[in-house]
């Protein structure tokens, strides 16, 4: 008796039942860490009509003061001191001109401490500063 030999022929499709069980998890992980990954601090602006900054190009760099009157830079997690604030700004600023700074200083922080940031600034030949605010009502 002859013995037939069967060959197998390779397989021309691609299973994509495991590819989609990945995807799903992979979006529910982040549907659920989305939201806990808030950037900057937070903080309660103070409320007043004003017309908004015109938009450029470059992101702007954001200066915070907190109600504590601790000082953070961009998004930052921790403090910084006016000395560091000031040459990380004119570093941003030397590497690229025009960067617009908008200070974001609680409504409950003492008046001298956003002064403090302005009169630094200002001192460094940085005049170009803005302060957000929220329209009245908002909250």
């Amino acid at each position: 008796m002859a013995r037939q030999r069967k060959r197998k022929r390779p397989m021309s499709e691609i299973n994509v039942v495991p590819y989609i069980d990945v995807m799903l998890v992979l979006l529910v992980i982040f549907m659920i860490t989305a939201p806990l990954m808030v950037q900057g601090v937070k903080v309660t602006l103070p409320q007043a009509e004003s017309k908004p900054l015109p938009q450029k190009d470059q992101k702007p760099l954001i200066i915070t003061v907190d109600k504590n009157g601790d000082y953070y830079l961009a998004t930052e997690k921790k403090p910084v001191t006016l000395e560091t604030m000031l040459t990380r700004i004119v570093a941003v600023r030397q590497h690229k001109p025009g960067t617009q700074l908008i200070v974001f200083g609680d409504e409950k922080v003492a008046y001298g401490s956003v002064i403090e940031i302005m009169s630094l600034l200002k001192k460094a030949g940085i005049e170009d500063v803005g302060l957000a605010t929220e329209p009245p009502g908002s909250r």
